[in-house]
């Protein structure tokens, strides 16, 4: 008989392994070496926290991503963040303050959550945010930035914070890294990278698959330039075709088979680096993560989403705590209806399935109102 997939053990192997690589990738640096011996014994007690809770019927995803701020300085070629409204050029409405984020971090170390991503918009921007996530050294925090904020500040607030971890987003080479990003982002992006390994700061990249790079992105002269630069993580997010015209540049079985193959064969080869894909390494955990299974999205406003390609949203983390956003209706129904396991085209299923998920949101809203 065929043993029963057990999402909680794997998920929580997962992050031991991930936390393991990472010591693994940090030998030679003893400051970030130090830092990442700590964060082990953090992340056993807060694995432990949540295993305590799923026998008591909660189940904590061992990561949150935060989108904190709306605000982006580039505008990126097919970006889903401005196609969906959630980045605007426009001044912020109502975001979350320093204060509430801080909330969030502190709620969310509570329950036992590892891993809080920091997206936007450009995180970078909200400088008070990234301090608050600066203290919380229980939670290792990756900030996926374009990489034009950093200054000297940001290189002393990283040194001094271990857990903070850029994340910088390139494309491959120079001239498809700018055609996306814009001119000039390609040495401004490599040259901080420079800095980082003179600094002995650890930090990781980045990057958004299509059918145009993939050969380049997942070749070993890639690889080994960003090895060489001192990058220790590198993570490959698929395509997400926002626009009937970006459809094109969404990796099919093809591609995604030649992506699965050439990750295993670099990660064979680099054992000092720690190599993540998206989604990719899901399918091994049966099936999308969203949604609260493994994560969920908080956005700028407070709204939380299932993730950042599908921003639907019916409970606000400004008017409730972290733990109750985590058992929305609209996630339960996700997961109940088992949308997060149908096949689709492209790197995210909740956005190929965003008419079943708007009926899911009809559904609660008509509810909620027979109620009043």
């Amino acid at each position: 008989m065929k043993e029963s997939f057990d999402l909680q053990k794997h998920i929580e192997q997962g992050i031991e392994k991930i936390v393991a690589d990472t010591i693994k990738a940090t030998l030679k640096n003893p400051k970030e070496s130090a830092f990442m011996l700590r964060f082990a014994a953090a992340s056993k007690k807060a694995s432990k926290i949540r295993m305590k809770q799923e026998k008591e019927g909660l189940h904590v995803p061992g990561f949150l991503i935060a989108s904190i701020t709306s605000s982006c300085n580039l505008h990126c070629a097919g970006c889903y963040s401005r196609c969906n409204n959630a980045t605007v050029d426009a001044a912020p409405v109502e975001q979350l303050s320093r204060d509430e984020w801080q909330r969030v971090f502190r709620e969310a170390d509570d329950l036992g959550i590892s891993f809080i991503m920091l997206a936007g918009g450009e995180p970078l921007i909200r400088r008070d945010v990234i301090e608050a996530a600066g203290d919380m050294q229980n939670i290792i925090f990756p900030i996926f930035t374009n990489g034009t904020f950093i200054d000297e500040r940001y290189f002393k607030l990283l040194d001094e914070c271990r857990n903070l971890i850029p994340v910088l987003s390139i494309e491959g080479g120079k001239e498809i890294t700018d055609a996306r990003r814009g001119k000039g982002i390609y040495d401004l992006v490599t040259a901080n990278m420079n800095k980082f390994r003179e600094k002995g700061l650890i930090f990781g990249a980045s990057i958004t698959v299509t059918t145009e790079n993939v050969q380049e992105v997942t070749s070993e002269e890639f690889v080994l330039a960003l090895a060489e630069q001192g990058c220790k993580l590198v993570i490959y997010v698929e395509f997400v075709p926002v626009t009937e015209e970006a459809k094109h540049l969404a990796p099919g079985e093809e591609e995604r088979a030649f992506m699965a193959t050439a990750i295993d064969a670099l990660r064979q080869e680099y054992d000092d680096m720690v190599l993540l894909s998206f989604p990719g390494d899901e399918l091994a955990m049966g099936g999308c993560m969203a949604a609260g299974r493994e994560f969920f999205h908080i956005n700028s406003h407070g709204g939380a989403e299932p993730c950042p390609f599908s921003p639907y949203s019916d409970i606000n983390v400004k008017e409730t705590s972290l733990r109750d956003a985590m058992t929305s209706q609209l996630f339960e129904a996700l997961r109940d209806q088992h949308v997060l396991e149908e096949s689709h085209v492209g790197g995210c299923v909740l956005f190929t399935q965003r008419a079943q998920v708007e009926q899911i949101m009809a559904q609660i809203a008509e509810d909620r109102a027979g109620k009043k």
